[in-house]
């Protein structure tokens, strides 16, 4: 996985993401996702969506692909650094 590739989306909390995050990933929360999509469809794609266990980002990941959106779940965040750092 290169980063320059995709962007790496984390959905969730401010908090939880200030804990530990992808390095270069985006937070945005996954209550705030909706309202925040022509944000999402200014980034580069394909979007790869994290959060603590892969449920939150599954949501999101559905929900955008449902919209047309080139996304995928990544898991969690952990997860996600890991196949970076691979």
């Amino acid at each position: 996985m290169e980063n320059q590739d995709f962007t790496v989306v984390d959905v969730r909390t401010r908090a939880e993401y200030m804990g530990g995050h992808v390095a270069g990933s985006i937070n945005i929360p996954l209550q705030e996702i909706v309202e925040r999509m022509e944000e999402l469809n200014n980034l580069k794609q394909p979007i790869v969506f994290c959060c603590a266990s892969g449920n939150r980002s599954g949501q999101a990941a559905a929900y955008f692909k449902a919209q047309g959106m080139n996304c995928e779940n990544g898991g969690s965040w952990m997860d996600v650094n890991y196949k970076l750092q691979a």
